[in-house]
C-alpha cells in the first residue's frame, strides 16, 4: 500500500538500503583482505614476489617502458618542474623568487609529489589488478580456486595489497627524487636563479621528519588504491564490458581517494597551522 502511494519515497528507501548493504560489503571485504594478510606472507611467498616485480616493472607492452617506475618518474618530473615554473613567476611578481627554493621543499613533499604519485599508483597498479581480477572473475578462474579450497582473498587480495605496500617505497622514493631534481633544474638552468641560492633555501626548509610522514601517506594510499581497485575487479560482473566499467568505477574512486588521504594526513600530522613558520628580521 505504501509502495502504490509513495513510490518516490519507496525508491529513495531502496537506494538507502542498498547503500548500506554496499558498505557493509566493502567494509567485510577490506577486513577479510586485510586480515588474511599474514597467511598471503607465509603460504603464498613466490606470488607475493612475482606480484612486486610484476607492480614495478610491468608486465608485456608496459615492460617495455620500465613499467610503474617510469610512469610515476615521468609524472613527478614534469609536477616538480611546474611548481618551480609557476612558484619562481609568482614569486617573482612579489620580489622574492629567491624563495622557490622552499617552495620546491615545500610543496613537492608534502602535496605534489604524494598526489602525483597516487594518481600514477591508481592508473597502472590499481587498474591493472582491476582488469587482472576482474578476468579471472568472469573466466570463473577464482571459483575454481574456491572449489580446489584455495583461499582466494589471501591468494589474489592480500597479496598484491603487500606487493603494492613493498613496491610503493623505491617507487615513491623515486617520485620525491625526481620532482626535487625537476624543480632544481628548472629554476636554475631554465630560470637562471643562482644554485647556491635555491639550495640554502631548499635546504632551509627540507624538513626531515616531513618526507617520513610523506612516506606513510605513500603507503596509506598504496593500501587504500590496492583495496579498492582489488574489490571492485573480485566482484566485477557482467563479462568483459563489466570488468571494463570495474576499472573505471575503480579509478574514479581512488582517484578521490587519493586526494582524501592526502587531506586527512595533512590534518592529522600537520594540523591547522601546518607546523610551519616563515619569518624573517
Amino acid at each position: 500500500m505504501t509502495t502504490a502511494r509513495f513510490p518516490r519515497l519507496e525508491r529513495a528507501r531502496h537506494r538507502v538500503e542498498l547503500g548500506f548493504d554496499n558498505l557493509g560489503g566493502h567494509a567485510l571485504f577490506f577486513w577479510r583482505a586485510l586480515a588474511s594478510i599474514p597467511k598471503a606472507v607465509t603460504a603464498y611467498p613466490k606470488e607475493t614476489l612475482r606480484l612486486i616485480a610484476e607492480i614495478a616493472m610491468g608486465t608485456g607492452a608496459l615492460a617495455i617502458i620500465g613499467g610503474t617506475v617510469v610512469i610515476v618518474g615521468f609524472l613527478t618530473l614534469a609536477t616538480g618542474g611546474v611548481i618551480a615554473v609557476q612558484g619562481f613567476s609568482s614569486l617573482s611578481d612579489i620580489g622574492v623568487e629567491a624563495l622557490t627554493g622552499f617552495f620546491a621543499a615545500f610543496i613537492n613533499v608534502r602535496i605534489a609529489a604524494p598526489v602525483i604519485a597516487g594518481i600514477g599508483l591508481a592508473a597502472t597498479i590499481g587498474a591493472g589488478a582491476t582488469a587482472q581480477l576482474g578476468a579471472m572473475r568472469v573466466a570463473e578462474e577464482i571459483d575454481a580456486l574456491e572449489v580446489m579450497a584455495i583461499d582466494s582473498v589471501a591468494y589474489l587480495v592480500s597479496t598484491r595489497i603487500v606487493a603494492g605496500m613493498i613496491a610503493v617505497v623505491p617507487l615513491y622514493s623515486l617520485a620525491v627524487i625526481a620532482s626535487f631534481l625537476a624543480s632544481r633544474f628548472a629554476t636554475v638552468n631554465i630560470y637562471g636563479q643562482s644554485g647556491g641560492v635555491y639550495d640554502h633555501y631548499f635546504a632551509t626548509f627540507l624538513i626531515p621528519s616531513d618526507i617520513l610522514w610523506s612516506f606513510v601517506q605513500a603507503i596509506a594510499m598504496a593500501i587504500t588504491i590496492m583495496l579498492i581497485h582489488t574489490y571492485s575487479g573480485y566482484n566485477a560482473a557482467g563479462g568483459p564490458a563489466g570488468v571494463g566499467a570495474a576499472v573505471g568505477s575503480a579509478v574514479r574512486t581512488s582517484l578521490i581517494a587519493v586526494v582524501t588521504v592526502t587531506l586527512l594526513v595533512s590534518l592529522a600530522v600537520y594540523g591547522s597551522d601546518g607546523n610551519f613558520n616563515l619569518s624573517g628580521g
